[in-house]
């Protein structure tokens, strides 16, 4: 398995980041993308993945709630860090319209921006999206074609939002909303209409620490070693292999960012 979302530059793990990353690698997760929210967060990703290498690797990109600190759509600095070879996709880019902590015409502007640049670097794209689906797809549909790849991260949308998106040819991230007795309902559903070779798993740590986790842990912050359980769930409602699930995703993964599988196996 690749866990295709993990914030470790979060504060939340400052006190035991590498304990973390061990207990990723005991629990059968075979790689880490560390996602960049920000120029800053970017930087500190990539350093990161450097100090796991061929385990961990990184995005670069600017969230639309850091929308706001950007005046140079060029992005110099999110180039920059591209042509680093830990560098997998541009992201995390999109729009929010739940939170509004960025104007939304400057959420739009820089979303454009790094779906101009992923086109211009072939690089896949790694995507937000919340409360703004018909102004992300506007956005989206004129460059899909341009781009190499481009996943919508932390699905959570409707069964027409999910046509859209297959629609468009993206794939889809999956987290442990999906164990999520309340919330989760639909989204059990939906997975089911997810083609295998569309479908990527991710924990979005330290956020949406799966709700069914038996015994329940003593901290509510989510971590890479909870992956194989969200992928058994999701194998639970599509009715699949849990192994099997856990091999195609992790192909699908490999490929989506093109990484080497003997970096993935460890080898």
């Amino acid at each position: 398995m690749i866990d295709i979302g993990v914030n470790l530059t979060n504060s939340r793990f400052d006190k035991d980041r590498e304990a973390v990353v061990s207990r990723a690698q005991a629990a059968g997760v075979h790689g880490l993308i560390l996602t960049g929210t920000s120029v800053e967060e970017s930087q500190q990703a990539l350093a990161m993945a450097r100090q796991w290498p061929g385990y961990c690797f990184s995005t670069a990109g600017v969230h639309p709630h850091d929308a706001k600190s950007v005046q140079d759509l060029t992005l110099p600095a999110l180039r920059e860090l591209a042509v680093a070879p830990e560098v997998v996709a541009i992201g995390e880019c999109g729009l929010d319209f739940n939170r509004d902590f960025s104007p939304r015409p400057q959420q739009e502007a820089v979303f454009e921006a790094q779906l101009a640049l992923a086109a211009e670097l072939q690089m896949p794209v790694f995507m937000h999206c919340r409360d703004a689906h018909e102004r992300f797809m506007a956005i989206l549909a004129p460059w899909r074609d341009k781009l190499p790849a481009a996943v919508l991260h932390c699905f959570t949308g409707t069964e027409a939002e999910l046509k859209d998106c297959l629609a468009l040819d993206l794939h889809i991230g999956i987290t442990g909303w999906v164990c999520d007795e309340r919330r989760g309902t639909e989204l059990r559903e939906l997975v089911r209409l997810i083609p295998d070779n569309r479908l990527m798993v991710e924990t979005d740590c330290p956020y949406l620490l799966p709700r069914d986790l038996r015994p329940k842990p003593k901290s509510s912050r989510n971590e890479p070693q909870y992956l194989p359980h969200i992928t058994q769930v999701i194998a639970a409602c599509r009715e699949q292999d849990a192994g099997a699930l856990m091999c195609q995703t992790t192909e699908t993964a490999r490929a989506f960012f093109a990484i080497p599988a003997h970096q993935v196996d460890g080898e």
